[in-house]
């Protein structure tokens, strides 16, 4: 894991592009710090900060020259062994064992269609010296970041906002209708917005090429919901459910330093750390765990996955109220965005006790709630297609099963069903600013804009797809890139190979949500002999669930609800200052959102 910085001007000498790439590059020394360089030539600079992962020579720093081409990579390419021995039988002929290497032949052979034959997560940027042209890519995802600022011929990029902030371009003018979007909604990102007016993210499946002062955006993956299923039984996509997944961990096992896994007791992290040691077969295993004794404890479901695998060697942390006041400044540096909810910091203490247990690459469980239905919003739409193909007999009934599962009130229960129903009437885009709309009382101006595509009219694979690329899932990588690299660490994510997603969007609903109201069926279903019963039996979600929002912030940060509202110069003050104020006074039912107040005023007074 790496990261990148780079440059395309025509009014700075080499030395002046050198001096500049490495002032970005120090910014950003944490993503990696075991070597660092720039290359410049013509009017290109490109550098990288390198976090040794796959061939650990020095042979294989970057900026890496590879014929008439150079490139800065961050991330990994899982499958270059494969590709690898492909392209040495077309004639290509390698000096090192890196992906990266894999990656420049791929293009020299593929061209731009390369990134849709790798298997893995990057952000790269690629100088074509012989067609003078800078081509840049970023993962299916977008679990890898990659940032630029644009003005006529000058283009600058790099891994995090920091290093973007050392350019002559940037200024600190905020994008308000992104920081409303974090207030409100708790995206980080929205498409290519950011929460500065002047720097954009390259979005996800997207390559950027610059090519005589001009540059041009391309989308070169997506889900295909036109697609025709295999005409599958039930056992048989378990099968192969199973079988892509268990392939998935071997890929993303792949590692000249050592692995160790994430753990939080939940079925997604207990799903790999349970194939995961079946394929090791007794080698150890370093596992992490954060807790919270008197609140959120899910040690007995980590134990469980520990008895059955001997392997495992749990390791578990819990942070102490002077731990998390001295660790928010430099956790909430690293975030390069406010810290929209306290399970981050959670993410984080669980990333540092990882890089304590000497571990350089670790293995989390992101992902799979977005495709497989496991979040309790996911019924709505589910229930309410019922409703709307004449199904309300079925509606009900998995109302009821969710009803008794998760416990509801008669209020809660009655809520679900009116929201259930306005899914039915409504489109995804009309959905999202019905939520969006709770912020007008806060609002001086007129609301932003939201963008979600309609992509399949079935609303349930309709809302998978954006939690999955517009809404959650970005936000939550974010998160995983910053938390992880504020310690030099590689996070890898297995439930993002873009086969697994591609399968699970030809199954049924009743394959992934099951009538009885059971999430993330077939994952469930496919691993039953593989994890503890204890494991497979839990039907709860609870996430990355923190004291943080009530015990912390009335607590060790505290000092975070001392706000200056004139930050907040575009929003109705008096409004914000009431509803913190109410907090203060013992009214927690909007704790979440005051946490996102006084985390986003923090961010404006340090780091803007």
């Amino acid at each position: 894991m790496c990261g990148i910085a780079g440059l395309i001007v025509n009014h700075l000498s080499t030395d002046a592009k050198l001096e500049l790439t490495h002032k970005m590059l120090r910014t950003i020394t944490h993503r990696g710090p075991e070597a660092s360089n720039a290359v410049s030539e013509g009017y290109y600079a490109l550098g990288h900060n390198r976090l040794k992962i796959i061939d650990l020579s020095d042979e294989a720093n970057q900026p890496f020259k590879y014929k008439d081409v150079t490139i800065v990579f961050n991330g990994e390419v899982y499958n270059y062994i494969e590709l690898r021995a492909e392209l040495e039988k077309k004639g290509y002929i390698f000096r090192t064992q890196s992906d990266t290497e894999v990656v420049c032949a791929a293009y020299k052979h593929w061209g731009d269609d390369c990134v849709k034959r790798f298997v893995g997560m990057w952000a790269f940027a690629l100088w074509d010296n012989y067609k003078r042209r800078l081509f840049c890519s970023r993962d299916r995802f977008g679990i890898k970041p990659f940032y630029y600022i644009r003005k006529g011929w000058d283009i600058y990029f790099a891994s995090e906002y920091k290093a973007l902030k050392e350019t002559p371009l940037y200024n600190a003018q905020l994008n308000k209708e992104q920081v409303n979007r974090g207030l409100q909604m708790v995206w980080a990102v929205h498409h290519e917005e950011t929460f500065f007016k002047n720097i954009k993210s390259l979005p996800p499946a997207h390559n950027l090429v610059w090519e005589n002062s001009r540059i041009s955006i391309n989308n070169y993956w997506d889900v295909n919901f036109d697609a025709k299923p295999e005409k599958l039984t039930w056992n048989e996509k378990k099968e192969k459910f199973y079988s892509l997944f268990e392939e998935s961990i071997k890929l993303h096992s792949r590692s000249d330093v050592q692995n160790g896994t994430c753990l939080s007791g939940g079925l997604d992290s207990s799903s790999i750390a349970s194939v995961y040691s079946k394929l090791l077969n007794g080698t150890p295993i370093k596992s992490f765990t954060v807790y919270y004794e008197d609140d959120v404890d899910e040690r007995p479901f980590v134990e469980a996955v520990v008895e059955k695998y001997g392997n495992i060697q749990p390791h578990y942390f819990t942070p102490s109220n002077e731990q998390l006041a001295e660790s928010f400044h430099r956790m909430a540096y690293h975030a390069d965005v406010p810290v929209l909810g306290s399970s981050f910091i959670s993410q984080y203490f669980l990333m540092q006790l990882a890089k304590s247990q000497g571990v350089t690459v670790v293995i989390d469980g992101q992902g799979s709630d977005e495709y497989l239905g496991g979040y309790l919003h996911s019924f709505y739409r589910v229930i309410g297609q019922l409703f709307s193909r004449g199904r309300f007999m079925a509606g009900l009934q998995m109302l009821n099963a969710l009803s008794q599962r998760e416990n509801f009130s008669s209020q809660k229960r009655n809520d679900f069903l009116l929201k259930s129903m306005v899914s039915m009437f409504t489109n995804e885009a009309s959905i999202y600013h019905l939520e969006l709309s709770r912020f007008d009382q806060f609002r001086k101006y007129e609301r932003e804009d939201l963008q979600f595509a309609t992509k399949t009219y079935d609303k349930f694979n309709n809302f998978l797809y954006h939690i999955l690329m517009t809404s959650t899932l970005p936000t939550l990588l974010h998160f995983e890139d910053r938390n992880s690299m504020a310690f030099s660490l590689e996070s890898r994510v297995p439930f993002l190979d873009h086969r697994l997603v591609e399968f699970a969007f030809t199954l049924t609903r009743e394959d992934r949500i099951s009538n009885k109201a059971e999430t993330k069926y077939i994952l469930r279903e496919s691993l039953k002999n593989v994890l503890p019963e204890k494991v497979y039996a839990r039907q709860d979600k609870k996430g990355f669930v923190t004291p943080g929002e009530v015990k912390w912030l009335n607590g060790p940060l505290k000092f975070l609800l001392d706000i200056d509202y004139e930050r907040f110069n575009w929003l109705k003050q008096d409004k914000l200052r009431a509803t913190v104020d109410a907090y203060k006074a013992g009214d927690v039912s909007k704790a979440a959102f005051v946490w996102r107040i006084a985390c986003t005023h923090y961010w404006m007074k340090h780091f803007v």
